[in-house]
C-alpha cells in the first residue's frame, strides 16, 4: 500500500486557495460562493478515482467505492470542508482528502472490499453560518429534526432553504435521515486541535470517547442609570449579576474533580454599553462539556441553581434558555481495535484519548457505531491561519485509515 504524500500535500494546498481570506488563512462559509466552488473542486477528484457521487437535500456529499456484496451496509468515512474566518487548512480538511487518498492506495493495492466504502463529505461542520454545529450529520442522524430546520437563519436573515436552494440542494430534509444500522461504521480522521500527541511523541490518537457540550444562553434584566447619579445601595446591575455567574460556571465545573468537566463563557453582551451607564441587561452563553452526560448535566443543574439565587439577591430578572444539550459519544470497541491492528501493521505508535472537541462522528454514532483517529498538529494549533500537520503526520494517519477501512469493509 502506496500514500502519494506529493498528490495530497498538492490538493491540501489547492483547496486551501479556494478561501474568501487570503493565504495562509482560509474562509469557506458553508453555501457561500467558495463553498460551492470547494465543493466542485472536491467532487472533480472523487470523479477521478473513478466513486459514484450523490447528494442529499442539505448538500452532504456521498463517494461510493462499490464493494462486492452489496447486501451488507457499507463502510463510511469523512469529515468536513467548510472553515470558520480566517482558519487553517487542516481541519477537516484531512479527513476528507486523506479518506480520498486511503480509498485510492487501497484500489491501488489491488484490494476488493466485500463492503462497500462511503466516504462524506458532510455540510456545515462549523457553526459559522446558522449557529449550529454538525448540521449536516446532525439531519443524517435525526438530533436535529427535519421539521423547522429549513427556518434557520444566518446572521443576515437568510434561511437555510433559501441558501440551499441556491446552491443547488433541493428535496425534502426529512431525506436526509438515515436509519440505525445504515452503515456498518463509521471512522473520521481528524488533526488532535490539541497538544498531547505532539508532547507525548506519539503518531496516533485512537479516540475512545467525544466530549459533548450543553449549551446555555441567559439573560440578566437590571435597571440601568447614570452611573454617577444613581448611588450603590439599591443598585440592580445586570452586569454584577452575570459577572456572578461567569465564576459560578467555573465553580460547577471545578466541583466536579474530574478534568474532563470544562465549563467556559465565551460571550457577553452588555446594554447600552456605556463607561457611564449602569448595564441594565446583559447576555451571556456558557458552555459545559464532559464525556459524561450525567456528569455534565448535574453541573448544568448547579449552575440553574446559583443564577436563581444570583437573581433574586441581586433583584434582578434572569431568563435561562438551553440551545442544547448534545450526548457525549463512545466508540465502539470493535473500531478501536481495528485502529489499533492497522498501527500495528505500520508500525507506528498510538494512544487512547479522549476529544475535547466533538466532530460529525459525534452524530454519525446515533446511525452506526463509531470511532476517530487523531494525528499530532503542531503546538496543538488549530481555527488559525497557523494550523499545521506534518507530511509525516499525515502520510501516518492515511495508513492507519486506509488499514482500518480494508479491516472493516473486508
Amino acid at each position: 500500500m502506496h500514500i502519494d504524500m506529493a498528490r495530497l500535500s498538492g490538493e491540501i494546498d489547492a483547496l486551501a486557495l479556494i478561501s474568501d481570506a487570503e493565504a495562509p488563512a482560509v474562509t469557506r462559509v458553508v453555501f457561500s460562493e467558495r463553498d460551492r466552488e470547494g465543493r466542485t473542486w472536491l467532487k472533480a477528484r472523487f470523479g477521478e478515482a473513478g466513486l459514484a457521487i450523490r447528494e442529499d437535500a442539505v448538500g452532504n456529499v456521498f463517494a461510493r467505492w462499490e464493494g462486492r456484496d452489496a447486501t451488507l451496509p457499507a463502510v463510511a468515512t469523512g469529515s468536513h470542508i467548510d472553515a470558520i474566518p480566517f482558519a487553517g487548512k487542516y481541519d477537516g480538511v484531512v479527513g476528507v482528502l486523506g479518506a480520498l487518498e486511503a480509498i485510492r492506495s487501497l484500489k491501488q493495492s489491488g484490494f476488493a472490499p466485500s463492503r462497500s466504502i462511503e466516504l462524506i463529505q458532510f455540510t456545515a461542520e462549523e457553526p459559522t453560518r446558522f449557529g449550529i454545529g454538525c448540521l449536516g450529520s446532525r439531519l443524517i442522524s435525526g438530533v436535529l429534526a427535519a421539521d423547522g430546520a429549513d427556518d434557520l437563519r444566518d446572521a443576515e436573515g437568510q434561511s437555510l432553504h433559501e441558501l440551499r436552494a441556491r446552491a443547488g440542494f433541493s428535496g425534502e430534509l426529512a431525506e436526509v435521515r438515515m436509519q440505525r444500522g445504515h452503515y456498518a461504521g463509521f471512522v473520521e480522521l481528524h488533526i488532535e486541535q490539541g497538544p498531547n500527541l505532539e508532547r507525548e511523541g506519539v503518531a496516533i490518537g485512537a479516540v475512545t470517547h467525544i466530549a459533548a457540550p450543553a449549551t446555555l444562553r441567559i439573560t440578566f434584566e437590571g435597571e440601568g442609570g447614570h452611573a454617577g447619579a444613581k448611588l450603590m445601595p439599591g443598585r440592580r446591575d445586570a452586569f454584577c449579576a452575570a459577572a456572578e455567574a461567569v465564576l459560578a460556571v467555573e465553580r460547577a465545573a471545578l466541583s466536579t474533580g474530574a478534568v474532563d468537566t470544562v465549563g467556559t463563557v465565551g460571550i457577553c453582551e452588555i446594554h447600552p454599553g456605556a463607561i457611564n451607564s449602569i448595564p441594565s441587561r446583559v447576555k451571556i452563553a456558557a458552555d459545559i462539556r464532559d464525556i459524561d452526560g450525567t456528569r455534565r448535566d448535574v453541573v448544568v443543574n448547579q449552575i440553574r441553581a446559583a443564577i436563581d439565587e444570583i437573581a433574586k439577591r441581586r433583584n434582578v430578572g434572569a431568563m435561562i434558555e438551553m440551545v442544547n444539550a448534545d450526548p457525549p459519544t463512545a466508540s465502539s470497541p470493535q473500531i478501536l481495535e481495528a485502529i489499533e491492528r492497522a498501527c500495528a501493521a505500520e508500525s507506528v505508535s498510538h494512544t487512547r484519548m479522549v476529544a475535547r472537541a466533538y466532530h460529525d462522528t459525534s452524530f454519525m454514532a446515533g446511525v452506526c457505531p463509531v470511532a476517530m483517529i487523531f494525528i499530532p498538529c503542531r503546538g496543538g494549533v488549530s481555527h488559525r491561519p497557523d494550523e499545521y500537520a506534518s507530511p509525516e503526520a499525515i502520510d501516518a494517519g492515511v495508513r492507519v485509515l486506509a488499514r482500518t477501512l480494508a479491516d472493516l469493509a473486508g
